[in-house]
């Protein structure tokens, strides 16, 4: 048999109620202030991450470092949200900061001629580490650009090389975008980095190499002209005598 619950007095319920107020107060509260540390210290990674990713590009390696340090310990301090706030901690924006924080870091990393730190070394997902790979891509389209208007083709196609490596990782997977946090779109953005940068790649790579040729023909042809000039002037002098 079931038994008929308690009746409970207006002041019971009223007690009650005064318990759930305190214990939701006390709740929000800590939720909040969780809350607002995460939005600071995701402000902090991606102004920092954009600051490096820029010190990188200018061949400011001690700079770029500087800032990641700052980057990875605002990163270190988030991860305490992980287990007692996991709501703010898979909000969204954490997972942004922490992609910025793999752009910047990755791309000192290949900047340097280094492999970059793997999602776990760092302390992330593989939705945020994948989709700041993506980004990458991008930063690496500009690195090639600015070193081919500096006539630099050492690293040109090494780098082209990885971003197509990148592009490789991001199209295997095969995953919805719930799960991958809009990851397919990063790829189609890739492929598309990636075709352009190729083109102009391969374009300026051959105008070099008919620069190379034309000169080398300019050189041989001066080297003609001197010994021509060279002989005329042996036949001038028999000549005279």
């Amino acid at each position: 048999m079931t038994q008929d619950p308690q009746t409970s007095s207006p002041n019971d319920v009223r007690a009650h109620l005064a318990e759930v107020a305190e214990l939701a107060q006390k709740r929000f509260t800590e939720t909040h202030a969780m809350r607002e540390q995460a939005l600071r210290l995701s402000r902090e990674m991606v102004r920092n991450s954009a600051n490096s990713i820029r010190a990188s590009h200018r061949g400011e390696f001690d700079q770029a470092r500087e800032l990641l340090d700052r980057v990875t310990a605002a990163a270190r301090e988030m991860e305490t949200l992980r287990e007692s706030q996991p709501a703010v901690y898979y909000a969204g924006y954490v997972e942004d900061a922490q992609k910025e924080y793999v752009e910047a870091i990755s791309m000192l990393a290949i900047a340097q001629g280094a492999v970059p730190p793997g999602p776990n070394q760092l302390g992330v997902g593989p939705a945020p580490y994948l989709n700041g790979l993506a980004d990458v891509a991008g930063e690496l389209r500009r690195y090639i650009l600015d070193s081919l208007r500096r006539e630099d083709f050492t690293r040109c196609e090494d780098l082209l090389g990885v971003m197509d490596e990148i592009y490789a990782v991001l199209v295997s997977m095969d995953f919805p975008d719930a799960v991958t946090r809009g990851l397919r779109r990063g790829a189609d953005m890739v492929r598309g980095v990636l075709e352009r940068t190729r083109g102009d790649l391969t374009l300026a790579l051959r105008q070099h190499r008919l620069e190379e040729r034309m000169s080398g023909f300019e050189d041989a042809v001066e080297g003609l002209q001197d010994s021509v000039g060279g002989l005329k002037d042996v036949m001038a002098d028999q000549d005279d005598g």
